[in-house]
């Protein structure tokens, strides 16, 4: 356990690394950038984060008094019935690599407007230092230094008045940071089963549900592994 802990705390100086970024271009590009803590505009409806992610934020909400965790915990059972809707089979670990990608569309729609269990009352995320890459990311597309153009959306409520596609500050070394983050995650796998993989995907409502103590890989996803 201590070696995982130790792993966790590697990744978060790699997220730390992101949001040094995001605080950057929120600093170059200036009122052109809405995103800041507080607005919650894209804490809604579900996406995928790796389990790496989903084990650090589990640390995160381990953290919150009971009584809240017990909040979250409901609105995360509800959110995994949702998705029951069209994987009746949909359980422990949670992964959704057990099932068809042109599916996850499906169970993850762009019009969901659920709000994420973790966000709080006051609009503010309950467990912001372990939220996952992806939601540190989002709102700013994504262009490595090389100009390579990893991800060419935005959020609506940026970049009203200039593209971003031509902003050269909002550059940087994506595919570096994305080929430490991989390595990682093959590290993470390794000491949690032995054998590592590339991709293990869950959303934000499981990854408080996951039994990581007692974690059994579906047999279908395990004969999928790469290494």
């Amino acid at each position: 356990m201590t070696e995982v802990m130790t792993l966790l705390h590697r990744y978060q100086e790699l997220l730390s690394e992101v949001d040094a970024w995001f605080t950057h271009c929120s600093l170059a590009a200036g009122d052109q950038i809405a995103c800041q803590r507080g607005c919650s505009a894209c804490c809604r409806g579900l996406f995928d984060i790796t389990l790496l992610d989903a084990r650090l934020l589990r640390e995160g909400f381990e953290q919150l008094p009971q009584d809240v965790q017990q909040t979250v915990l409901t609105a995360a059972q509800q959110s995994i019935a949702g998705i029951r809707n069209r994987w009746p089979d949909f359980d422990q670990p949670y992964l959704f690599n057990s099932y068809p990608e042109e599916e996850w569309d499906q169970v993850m729609p762009e019009e969901d407007e659920t709000p994420c269990p973790l966000l709080g009352q006051d609009g503010l995320c309950l467990v912001y230092a372990y939220r996952p890459m992806t939601c540190r990311l989002n709102g700013i597309p994504l262009i490595d230094t090389s100009g390579e153009i990893l991800f060419n959306e935005w959020c609506t409520l940026n970049f009203t008045a200039v593209d971003p596609l031509t902003m050269q500050e909002l550059r940087w070394h994506f595919n570096d940071i994305f080929t430490q983050e991989q390595l990682l995650f093959r590290e993470f796998t390794q000491r949690l089963f032995s054998k590592p993989f590339n991709e293990l995907d869950t959303v934000i409502p499981a990854a408080v549900l996951i039994d990581f103590n007692n974690f059994s890989m579906p047999e279908q996803v395990w004969k999928q592994r790469t290494t």
